[in-house]
């Protein structure tokens, strides 16, 4: 049957490229274009953020992936780097009063590395210096003469005490544990046993009294040594520092001159040269050297004036650009590395290695909000150094209890830098939406488009950026045909014929696999018959879902009928995507009706495979129902809505309109044309919304209909709003030419019913009737009927009369 509204014209169907806005034969001829288009808002807000000095106006890039988020953040801070100095270097010293808690040392960019260099220099000259300086003669001289005098001292007043004994007579006698006490006779011999026993009563209780008083002049005299030894250790301690102040202080003389400007590096000086006299002793040589404990004691003391050069800008000319790809805790804000020593962990200032922040301070540091999320503890420890305004290096074993190895605590270094994070559109929002700090340190946020107007300027640029791609990645140039189909895809891709991608991720993919197919037919320049062939290959590869789910159709497995008419039946188009890859899928949608009290049943919901937006959509088409047919009478009828092998999950709205339809034409008992499929919304009033995918659906009940053969009567409805997306296929659109496949753009319910049901809709005249051979006079005398069954269905029995 003839349809009753005119389809589309081809050129309706597909908005090809103008040639003549594009002046050039390649590429080549093409200048350089920034391949950032169309995020005139984003690259704005950007530019505001980077400039703006104030805290907590970092940046949040949000936008689909394949935007240019990344590379725009990069291009943009990358010009504003040049034009700021390198920031401070930053270095960890000891601190000679607190060990634990390392000094951190800012310093103008270049000097930490001169000065590490420096103190590296100045531990290999005390290395030498100080041992050599110890093993001179004045020194070897100078500590036995003191070495010398305490022992003279402590012979002279031992030989006194002897020497007094013997006027007693009484010996003094060294033993293995000390010394003791033993009278003698007049040859100064040592009385025995038995000699001493001749002597008289008398005699002998005064030697022993005179033994007694000697020890005790002993006992004193031994609690003499150990203070006499003292002040001659003093003594050479203060010789020791007397020698080692004199080989060092020419050697940190040079530093003091050199680094006088620096006002902490002079503090630290003075404080290493303290420390190296105090410690001078530990640069002996040792006896025990071969021993490699005694190895590791010598270089101990070393590294206590070594630098631990954190952030090194000795060579850099801007301010530093870092992009972390793995935002870890320890690699955002450094950590604390441990050495294994004699079963223990064990760990000292050299051995704090800086983090991405460390690294980035004074500058910009751009990370993937996904990565950092997925990180534990990344992003509190990021809001935390944020928050503080410092980075304070902290283990995070340490924070979380998990272990109790003696650790450092360095010095904070603070922090100055501009964070920007890229990702997409959700995490922005969750973020604002459940974390309350988030506003505080993102303040600026750059939403990045999917597509931009497609003119004649617009169009000229583009040919530039695709120019710009295919010299980027060293690809053959493109001729003006190639150019105008890469456009035409380009805007297939933002699904409107009015507008560009703004995605180049897959227009950069486009270009690289058209290059190949250039590159294997043996061409020098890329033409569109290779853009061509390198989207049908994209095709291929991502569409064996489709054609598993297309084969089954034919084969009969899934039922869709294609010519003919049904009641109660028709063609639905809905949309799966796979990936980056999206195809259109026709479904049977059947209604049942019958005697009821006007509830439509969406067996979807009711097993719980519908969505909340579907729901939405069944519940609005009843509502229509209602008002165009029981305004004044019941809506006496019951309504079951399916789709037929459907085993997932149904959502979306855009099967609204052909669940209507569906529903009018079971109330009618008008079949419905299978040679037709529809997808649409549809409101309370009755008018036709836009959908999404229409390209991919159209295609999709195409594809069915010429693999069963197109016979000009089969075609699809769409919403008139979706002709401006339209960007079919080229043989979609030969076969609209051609008359044998037909898309028909409707605006109302009433349109799309007419072409379905090949009737009239039908006007109310003055008194509401619709004339007798319309869609609406069926409708409303078959629910007549209900109603009136209904009512004589409620109507009491008679009651029998009595006898």
């Amino acid at each position: 049957m003839k349809p009753l509204h005119t389809p589309l014209p081809a050129d309706k169907l597909y908005t090809p490229c103008d040639g003549t806005l594009l002046d050039f034969g390649t590429t080549e001829e093409l200048a350089d274009a920034d391949v950032i288009i169309g995020q005139d808002r984003a690259l704005t807000a950007i530019h505001f953020g980077v400039g703006m000095a104030r805290p907590g106006y970092n940046i949040f890039a949000l936008g689909p992936p394949g935007c240019g988020k990344l590379t725009a953040v990069k291009e943009i801070v990358t010009r504003e780097a040049q034009n700021q100095p390198p920031p401070q270097d930053w270095c960890y010293v000891t601190n000679f009063d607190q060990p634990a808690k390392p000094l951190a040392l800012g310093l103008p960019a270049g000097v930490g590395k001169r000065f590490a260099q420096d103190m590296e220099h100045l531990c290999e000259e005390l290395n030498t210096a100080i041992p050599a300086t110890f093993e001179g003669e004045e020194y070897r001289t100078r500590a036995e003469d003191i070495e010398e005098k305490a022992r003279i001292k402590e012979l002279t007043s031992l030989n006194a005490l002897r020497g007094e004994a013997r006027k007693q007579n009484v010996s003094v006698i060294e033993t293995p544990t000390g010394y003791a006490f033993a009278p003698v006779d007049a040859n100064d011999q040592v009385m025995g046993p038995e000699q001493f026993e001749k002597l008289s009563e008398q005699e002998q209780r005064a030697l022993q009294e005179t033994i007694a008083q000697l020890h005790q002049k002993l006992e004193k005299l031994l609690r003499q040594f150990p203070i006499w030894r003292k002040e001659a250790k003093e003594r050479i301690k203060r010789l020791n520092r007397e020698f080692a102040a004199l080989s060092v202080g020419h050697l940190i003389a040079d530093l003091r001159q050199r680094y006088a400007e620096h006002a902490r590096i002079m503090e630290y000086l003075a404080d290493a040269e303290q420390d190296i006299v105090e410690h001078a002793e530990e640069f002996f040589p040792r006896s025990d050297s071969s021993s490699p404990f005694a190895l590791g004691g010598r270089r101990n003391i070393l590294s206590r004036y070594r630098v631990n050069l954190l952030v090194d800008h000795a060579s850099s000319h801007q301010a530093p650009i870092v992009c972390e790809d793995l935002p870890s805790h320890g690699n955002l804000i450094g950590r604390i590395e441990y050495q294994a020593q004699l079963g223990a962990l064990v760990t000292d200032f050299t051995m704090i290695k800086p983090g991405a922040l460390h690294q980035a301070n004074g500058g910009y540091l751009i990370l993937d909000a996904r990565k950092l999320l997925m990180q534990p503890f990344a992003w509190e420890s990021l809001k935390r150094c944020l928050q503080a305004g410092e980075i304070r290096i902290e283990s995070l074993e340490r924070t979380l209890s998990l272990v109790s190895t003696a650790s450092l605590e360095p010095e904070p270094i603070p922090l100055n830098l501009k964070i920007i994070l890229t990702g997409e559109r959700l995490l922005y929002y969750l973020l604002c939406l459940y974390d309350p700090e988030f506003r505080d340190f993102f303040k600026v946020s750059a939403d990045f488009d999917e597509s931009m107007p497609r003119s004649g300027d617009s169009v000229a640029l583009y040919a530039r950026v695709i120019a710009s791609l295919a010299r980027r990645e060293d690809l053959r140039p493109l001729d003006k045909s190639a150019v105008c189909r890469v456009i035409e895809h380009g805007a297939r891709l933002a699904q409107d014929s009015q507008r560009l991608t703004t995605q180049l991720r897959e227009l950069n993919d486009l270009l690289k696999e058209a290059d190949y197919c250039a590159g294997k037919a043996g061409r020098k320049v890329i033409g569109r018959d290779d853009v061509v062939s390198a989207i049908e290959h994209q095709v291929y590869r991502n569409a064996r879902v489709r054609d598993h789910v297309y084969d089954a159709i034919q084969r009969g497995t899934l039922f869709i009928d294609t010519q003919g008419g049904a009641i109660g039946q028709v063609n639905g188009l809905s949309v799966l995507s796979l990936g980056e890859f999206a195809f259109g899928q026709a479904s049977r949608i059947t209604a049942t009706t019958r005697l009821g009290s006007g509830k439509v049943v969406d067996i979807e919901r009711e097993t719980e495979l519908g969505g909340a937006i579907h729901s939405k959509g069944v519940m609005i088409l009843s509502s229509f129902l209602a008002s165009r047919y029981a305004r004044s009478t019941p809506f006496s009828v019951a309504v079951s809505l399916v789709f037929e092998q459907s085993y997932g999950g149904v959502e979306g709205d855009s099967a609204s309109l052909a669940e209507l339809c569906c529903i009018i034409s079971s109330l009618s008992g008008l079949p419905v044309l299978q040679s037709l499929a529809v997808t649409g919304s549809v409101n309370q009033h009755g008018q036709v919304q836009p959908i999404g995918g229409v390209n991919e659906k159209v295609e999709g009940f195409f594809d069915i209909c010429a693999a069963r053969g197109l016979n000009g009567e089969q075609g699809v409805i769409i919403p008139a709003a979706n002709v401006p997306h339209l960007m079919l296929r080229e043989d979609v659109v030969e076969a609209a030419r051609a008359g044998r496949f037909h898309i028909h753009a409707v605006d109302s319910a009433d349109q799309a019913l007419e072409l379905l049901l090949a009737t009239p809709v039908g006007t109310p005249d003055e008194e509401g009737r619709f004339a007798a051979d319309t869609i609406n006079a069926r409708v409303m005398n078959k629910l007549a009927e209900f109603t009136d069954i209904r009512q004589r269905l409620n109507e009491p029995s008679p009651k029998n009369g009595s006898a």
